[in-house]
């Protein structure tokens, strides 16, 4: 029977509301046993390490898994265990983070690991209800680790999961009412494979725009699957799918300064909500300056939440020739310090700058 032909089937027979214990058994076994045949290997997913678990955690808020993977591996290279993070500065903290992006988790990162050394004995609370008396640890992390960690039945609701809830159910729920949907579902005795489950069923199998309805272990017990769904040739696509944020396109111009073994950079001040404290080449977005595109080095695409970037490159003597005089008085004025090359990878740079860095060799 093909995949197509048995999901048609299965779709007949679904329309099932979970309610009864045998049937939130059976979504139970369904779940875990497709998610140990068919679970991606990643590497926070081989320990118990509380430690690990609640890195990749934090490293995976907002951002995906191909971009976490190798920070993820070099993080835990420089920084092995909770007591080395907590003894490193903020500075050395952020600059590995650098390319991750929304800064504010790494310095999180670092005030928490310093408090679970200082009050903790560098030991992490074993129950969600300890972890959440932490600095930057809420309610989906704190039962993240808790549940991988330590085995503590209690259920996760992200993004993911929020959506496999609803359209199993068929119906949009309140935040609290998620919650205890998803607690009720829970497997007592797998409780953090099994949150790994209902992430993995969101991530790779019910996805917000084409779900693969057709490889779904939990088919025949979804309600949206027999209502919202129709056919398209081999599989399923979801009707009526959420339309994402529309992206603002912006301009930029940066200004690399290389010389005698350094490079011009700009630090952000501390106190802006947006990579406050990094380092970075210098830039601008004044259009004054587009009569310099011409004589750009390189033209790169760099998108930050909502917006995508075309940024113009210039070398210091394109800039310094730059038609328009006044403009390159400003640019040269605001280039910032001079900084060894040597030292860039211990600063906390942009990931912007790090790409624009790359790109000429300079790391």
């Amino acid at each position: 029977m093909t995949s197509a032909k048995a999901a048609s089937r299965t779709t007949k027979k679904s329309g099932v509301q979970l309610s009864a214990p045998r049937d939130f058994g059976r979504f139970r076994r369904l779940l875990l046993s497709w998610y140990d045949r068919n679970r991606r290997d990643l590497p926070w997913r081989n320990t118990r390490d509380p430690y690990a678990i609640w890195l990749s955690e934090i490293m995976l808020q907002q951002t995906r898994v191909a971009a976490v993977l190798e920070h993820y591996r070099l993080f835990l290279e420089r920084f092995p265990d909770v007591s080395a993070l907590a003894a490193a500065s903020e500075d050395a903290v952020v600059a590995a983070w650098s390319g991750l992006g929304y800064y504010r988790r790494a310095r999180m990162l670092h005030r928490c690991s310093q408090e679970i050394v200082a009050q903790h004995g560098g030991r992490f609370p074993a129950t969600a209800a300890a972890l959440q008396d932490l600095p930057g640890i809420g309610r989906y992390t704190s039962a993240a680790i808790a549940s991988i960690a330590f085995g503590e039945p209690v259920a996760v609701v992200d993004g993911n999961v929020e959506r496999v809830l609803r359209r199993i159910d068929g119906r949009v729920s309140i935040s609290a009412r998620t919650w205890e949907r998803a607690q009720a579902l829970l497997s007592q005795s797998r409780p953090g494979d099994f949150n790994q489950a209902m992430m993995e069923l969101g991530a790779t199998v019910c996805l917000p725009r084409e779900a693969r309805c057709e490889e779904c272990p939990v088919l025949g017990l979804c309600v949206t699957q027999a209502r919202e769904m129709r056919s398209q040739g081999s599989g399923f696509a979801l009707l009526q799918a959420a339309s994402s944020p529309r992206q603002t396109k912006r301009h930029i111009w940066c200004s690399l300064d290389r010389r005698d073994g350094h490079v011009r950079l700009v630090r952000r001040p501390k106190n802006v909500s947006l990579m406050a404290g990094m380092w970075e080449l210098p830039q601008w977005t004044d259009a004054s300056h587009e009569s310099v595109s011409a004589e750009e080095w390189r033209t790169f695409r760099h998108s930050i939440t909502v917006s995508d970037y075309t940024v113009h490159v210039l070398r210091d003597w394109q800039t310094q020739e730059a038609t328009n005089k006044e403009a390159a008085a400003e640019t040269r004025a605001s280039r910032g310090k001079w900084v060894s090359i040597k030292t860039i990878p211990q600063l906390p740079i942009t990931g912007l700058t790090r790409k624009i860095l790359k790109a000429d060799g300079i790391i």
